[in-house]
């Protein structure tokens, strides 16, 4: 007779003896099923009996230790869902029938599953290089409108990355002669119009194309130091920190840099107020600043944008009499005062507020409750009125718009601005980046960095050739309608490509309130010396169109654009 212990329990099985009993029913289902198929679980097969398409479920795991061990089958992803298989009308009427798949479904192991999923989305194999035409965080295709047109629209956005795609190889960019290189700085200097024919036979023994390219990758930059990368400023601490910086701690050395600056950015101002300069960016650590001449998009006056900007920018803006608005910001009574600049002395912003607590309270003295409810405080009015302005700062909706001579008050705001330059981390004491087409005094000439690369990527015939070109570095307006008409001619009108945008600069876009409209050969006439070829100088004239938004991708096909934002 059993003694009974303590504790003990007749029904228990220790885990060992559970997993030999699952194993035994799992045997004996397979043994009840027929040969050469595999058993279904329950979920799986209350669905299937529902009518649901799935996907092929891959076998169970071979028992562990059976004799050796067997090959064992190959797990299912756990992270796969069931019911992802698109529908019946979805898939391609040469595929495999269904119960091939199934077929194939014990085989699959996760990985192979994973590739099925690609495979059913892109009917061809994507490589890496096919993927990067598209810009990082873009949108769907189908949730971004495109636009047709022989011309692409002026966008004003600094671009740090272009890559072009094509099935005409670019190796005409690479390798330029010494002469090749030569006439194109002159080309440059000279501001010497270079006109291709639509379509060139042989680009890699084109000179005029090469020279043609290589001006067109030009550019003016200050301060200038070859193991510092000063652009872009916004956000660039990291790629900053560890570089030698003599001049973070000797305020002598501040104090000649920002001098140098200073004479640098007042010739820019002077070139372009004689539209001699077409446009040129500030780019400090906080904001960036485009300056563009009197009848570039649509204006009939000097125009300074600024963005992103704080309260804090904007008040000081305001001390100094800088008249100013918020484009993106919907002005009305009271707040349009506040927003416009005007510099109301505080004596009258002080009665403002007194009247317009005044008025808010009024009606608690016509029910005789006035004393018993206690008003809020002058500050508290001021910071609920001015909560709207800090709830934009940083963002894109901040951009300020500055006109005519109030541009020359901004000038001399900035270059006296001990805000402006950052007073600790990696950019102490640096001057802010000034970036132009064109040369100005204390400029250095850069050049954007052009690399082509040929990949044979997988089609569904074999390989094919797919070619492409990178530019790196701070594109300007100018320099993407220069390269994308070279392009034009060299890849005979069919190519496609991914613009990265250096995100600040896309609000730049915005279209701006015009006084009236500008004729189209005047503009041309007096802006004939400013350095652009009168094709982009055509282009960059009419009124923006992208809004906050800026070029992501862009496809020319048979000589027409095809363009997403």
């Amino acid at each position: 007779m059993a003694l009974s212990v303590p504790g003990y329990s007749p029904s228990f099985r220790k885990p060992p003896e559970t997993l030999r009993l699952r194993r035994k029913r799992a045997r004996s289902r397979g043994a009840a099923a027929s040969p050469g198929e595999q058993p279904e679980p329950a979920p799986r097969r209350a669905a299937l009996a529902a009518g649901l398409l799935l996907r092929p479920f891959p076998a169970a795991v071979a028992a562990v230790g059976r004799g050796g061990g067997g090959p064992a089958a190959a797990r299912r992803n756990p992270f796969a869902r069931l019911d992802n298989r698109p529908s019946a009308a979805a898939e391609p009427p040469d595929g495999p029938p269904r119960g091939q798949q199934e077929a194939q479904g014990p085989f699959l192991d996760s990985n192979q599953e994973n590739d099925l999923l690609w495979e059913e989305k892109f009917p061809e194999r994507t490589t890496v290089t096919e993927l990067l035409q598209t810009p990082q965080g873009s949108v769907s295709e189908s949730d971004i409108p495109s636009s047709e047109s022989t011309e692409l629209p002026a966008d004003w956005s600094i671009k740090t990355r272009l890559l072009f795609t094509s099935s005409q190889p670019f190796t005409w960019a690479d390798h330029l002669k010494a002469q090749e290189e030569a006439h194109g700085v002159i080309q440059h200097c000279r501001a010497t119009e270079v006109t291709l024919p639509q379509s060139i036979q042989d680009p890699k023994l084109s000179t005029e194309l090469r020279c043609a390219f290589q001006q067109s990758l030009i550019y003016w930059l200050q301060p200038a130091f070859p193991w510092l990368p000063l652009f872009p400023r916004i956000g660039a601490d990291r790629k900053m920190s560890g570089k030698i910086s003599p001049w973070s701690n000797d305020e002598t050395l501040q104090h000649i840099l920002m001098s140098d600056w200073s004479v640098s950015f007042t010739s820019l101002y002077n070139l372009l107020k004689t539209k001699l300069c077409p446009y040129f960016y500030v780019c400090t650590y906080q904001f960036t600043i485009l300056f563009r001449a009197a009848g570039l998009a649509g204006n009939d006056v000097i125009t300074a944008l600024i963005s992103p900007t704080t309260r804090g920018i904007r008040e000081a803006m305001k001390n100094e009499g800088i008249e100013f608005s918020l484009p993106l910001i919907k002005e009305n009574g009271h707040e349009k005062k506040k927003a416009s600049g005007t510099s109301l002395g505080q004596g009258e912003e002080q009665v403002i507020s007194d009247e317009d607590e005044d008025e808010s309270f009024s009606w608690l003295e016509e029910m005789g409750v006035q004393d018993k409810i206690k008003k809020p405080d002058i500050l508290s009015i001021k910071l609920r009125k001015e909560k709207h302005e800090v709830q934009m700062d940083h963002r894109p909706e901040s951009v300020v718009l500055v006109k005519g001579m109030n541009t020359l008050t901004l000038l001399n705001f900035l270059i006296n601005s001990k805000s402006l330059i950052a007073s600790s981390g990696p950019q102490a004491g640096l001057p802010p980046t000034l970036l132009s087409p064109v040369a100005f005094r204390g400029a250095t000439m850069q050049m954007l960095k052009a690399r082509s690369v040929n990949v044979k990527t997988q089609a569904v015939s074999g390989y094919k050739d797919q070619f492409s070109l990178e530019i790196t570095g701070p594109v300007m307006p100018h320099c993407l309608h220069s390269v994308t008409m070279l392009l034009r001619s060299s890849q005979k009108g069919s190519f496609s490509a991914g613009l990265y945008t250096h995100e600040p600069t896309a609000v730049f876009n915005t279209c701006l309130p015009v006084n009236k409209v500008l004729d189209k050969e005047t503009v041309h006439e007096e802006l004939a010396n400013c350095g652009l070829h009168p094709k982009t100088l055509d282009q960059l004239s009419q009124t923006p169109v992208l809004g906050k938004s800026s070029l992501r991708h862009v496809e020319m096909s048979d000589y027409v654009y095809n363009w997403r934002s």
